[in-house]
């Protein structure tokens, strides 16, 4: 077997990340640092590397504790339990000695998921330049952890700044929703609050979940032991055949490939309209349009500039971009950061210069996000804007089937187990309160595999641990265009599978089905979400007698030609949050399973659902569509139902 390649960088992580920790001098994870957060009244963990058979001692407030590193350089040992407090000195000596300064003591919590955990607070949240500038809680630590992939389990985890105390200055960057949290449950509690943000966008909940947990998963195990059993030169070769296949389909339907190309700076665009960037087509000149379209943009550079490097800047392209000067293509990401190329000095010609762009929108807003200084070509000191008019063609039609293009082995974050190898298992010894998770979007198109999936993936993190601590976790909110009539949904099952998932004990879930965005899988209300999901921590995690979830179904009876429906977490009552009173939302079929909008109200504790369309219903549903827009059913409280059916 030959380990080359990309292969090279996932054994180079292990080295660097783990074994060669030891080397004559006690180190430390990087998570254990300066201004960091301790977890109050439990025991203890510290641990890290040293030379073999080294002792090792650590001393903290009135405790003193020795152990000695084995024969793999690693050491460990547990402190008992402290009370909330700090900031306190914690000393770790060997052969040298560590003094880590301002660490306190208090609640500490992992936070997990994908894109929506971690979407930053500075990325167009609500009212996110006056929440930046009120964040000044020193007592809450931030703390995140660097995206990093690995095909084998590593000891420790990657970062770039260590923990930091929130303030105006450091919370821009960070999860908005864990940040929202938090700061919830220090108002509440005012003790201080860890937050360890590790999360990866567009991640599945499989890569998440240890190799070992998903052989014992009928819809994982084969492809795990696949895995196992594949060389790095195989998954090379597999993905270079998904790439071939990728880039046929990417181009096979789209007009502006055919001859004279689109992307040359001879073509001329004839009957194309004009659009303004920066800025979401489908908010202006294409609603709902999905799919490829062309931007074009001449722009005349002095003589000057002729023959120099230029810097192509192009604001935040939703989603993948691919990007020509005068017909030479000088870039393209998916989804990525504010785009900047390099043009070659050899391109740029004085005079008259073409800028084209082919935008694939995959679903929600198409466009150029960011701001107009963020579009830009810069030479010799000189700029020239690019925000405003572009021409516009569609390629495709909003026909765009290819898909997200595959990621090499070293950037596949999708591939079984290759973040919780590098982003979860190097945080298990931990002591902690719990964890928080918004994640889902990613397995949308296998939801029925994700109750078990997720359930595991729970069970795993807690087995590993040996302690049953409060996992709480967002339902994936409203998105896409509404429904107009009764149908099925897989972004609804996905949801159902979230909520059979609260089974397991300790678990909560935060319903956000009315706070998304029909355009936008990223909703930017994050302090509801984070408002929600700490009120389910203050009723699982801290044991207060306080409403902490919407209504959930329990069971149905049908009476007649009508459905009465029980719910659990009723609140203080059922309301319709509706200024007529009305519910909405609810369908209900018979034996034909031909479901139609049904009209309910609201009986005490149940809700009663019927239609005269259907004299004998067997069926019900609610919010069951992937943007249900209209349901309004809440308990007193405030919080919404979860969507369910009754049917499967």
């Amino acid at each position: 077997m030959s380990w080359s390649g990309p292969f090279l960088f996932t054994l180079l992580a292990s080295f660097l990340l783990s074994a060669g920790q030891g080397c004559g001098a006690v180190r430390l994870p990087r998570f254990v640092g300066d201004s960091m957060v301790l977890q109050r009244d439990a025991p203890i963990r510290l641990w890290g590397w040293a030379d073999k058979g080294e002792k090792v001692t650590v001393r903290f407030l009135n405790q003193s504790a020795s152990t000695k590193a084995g024969p793999d350089g690693k050491w460990r040992l547990t402190l008992a339990p402290v009370a909330a407090g700090g900031p306190y000195p914690l000393e770790i000596k060997g052969k040298n000695t560590i003094v880590l300064n301002d660490v306190l003591v208090g609640d500490v919590w992992l936070c997990g998921g994908q894109s929506n955990m971690g979407w930053q607070l500075a990325w167009s949240v609500d009212n996110h330049l006056a929440e930046i500038a009120a964040a000044q809680y020193p007592a809450i630590r931030l703390f995140k952890v660097k995206e990093t992939l690995s095909y084998q389990p590593l000891d420790d985890i990657r970062t770039e700044k260590g923990w930091q105390p929130c303030t105006p200055q450091t919370v821009g960057s960070f999860s908005a929703v864990a940040y929202f949290f938090g700061r919830e449950l220090y108002r509440k509690y005012g003790v201080p609050v860890g937050l360890i943000s590790s999360n990866w966008g567009g991640t599945p909940a499989e890569a998440w979940t240890s190799a070992a947990t998903l052989k014992t998963l009928p819809d994982y195990r084969a492809e795990a032991l696949a895995l196992e059993k594949t060389t790095p030169a195989q998954l090379q070769a597999r993905f270079t055949a998904r790439l071939r296949e990728w880039e046929t389909k990417n181009t096979e339907n789209d007009a502006g490939f055919r001859q004279p190309a689109w992307y040359r700076p001879e073509f001329v665009p004839e009957g194309w309209k004009t659009l303004s960037l920066p800025g979401m087509w489908e908010n202006s000149v294409l609603p709902d349009y999905d799919g490829v379209l062309w931007l074009r943009k001449e722009v005349d550079l002095p003589a000057a500039a002729a023959g120099q490097d230029l810097t192509l800047r192009l604001g935040r392209p939703d989603d993948l971009d691919s990007t020509w000067f005068n017909g030479v293509k000088v870039g393209g990401l998916d989804n990525g950061p504010a785009r900047e190329y390099r043009v070659p000095g050899n391109l740029v010609k004085a005079g008259r210069n073409v800028i084209t762009v082919r935008l694939v929108d995959y679903g929600g807003d198409g466009g150029i996000g960011g701001k107009p200084e963020e579009m830009q070509l810069r030479h010799a000191g000189a700029t020239v804007p690019l925000a405003g008019a572009w021409a516009y063609q569609s390629g495709d039609g909003g026909k765009y089937t290819a898909g997200w293009p595959p990621q090499p082995p070293e950037e596949n974050a999708g591939e079984l187990s290759v973040l919780f190898n590098a982003m979860i298992n190097p945080l298990i010894p931990l002591s902690m309160k719990g964890v928080i998770w918004y994640q889902g979007e990613a397995n949308v198109r296998r939801a029925p595999a994700y109750h078990p999936l997720f359930s595991a993936l729970i069970r795993d993190w807690r087995g590993r641990r040996g302690d049953d601590f409060p996992f709480l976790f967002v339902q994936l909110a409203n998105f896409l265009p509404p429904a107009a009539r009764p149908g099925e949904s897989q972004w609804a099952e996905l949801r159902e599978a979230q909520r059979l998932t609260l089974a397991l004990p300790r678990t909560a879930m935060a319903v956000t089905i009315d706070i998304g965005n029909a355009r936008d899988v990223h909703p930017r209300n994050k302090q509801d979400v984070g408002k929600r999901l700490a009120l389910a921590a203050r009723g699982v995690a801290y044991g207060e007698d306080v409403v902490y979830s919407g209504p959930q179904y329990g069971s149905m009876r049908v009476e007649g030609n009508k459905v009465r429906l029980s719910f659990s977490h009723v609140g203080g009552g059922l309301v319709a949050k509706d200024k007529y009173g009305y519910l909405r939302g609810f369908a209900v079929a018979g034996a034909d399973r031909k479901f139609v909008w049904a009209r309910a109200t609201i009986e005490g504790d149940a809700v009663v659902v019927y239609s005269d369309e259907v004299p004998r219903p067997v069926a019900v549903r609610y919010g069951w569509a992937d943007n249900p827009d209209d349901v309004n059913l809440y308990n007193a409280a405030g919080l919404p139902a979860s969507p369910f059916r009754t049917d499967q």
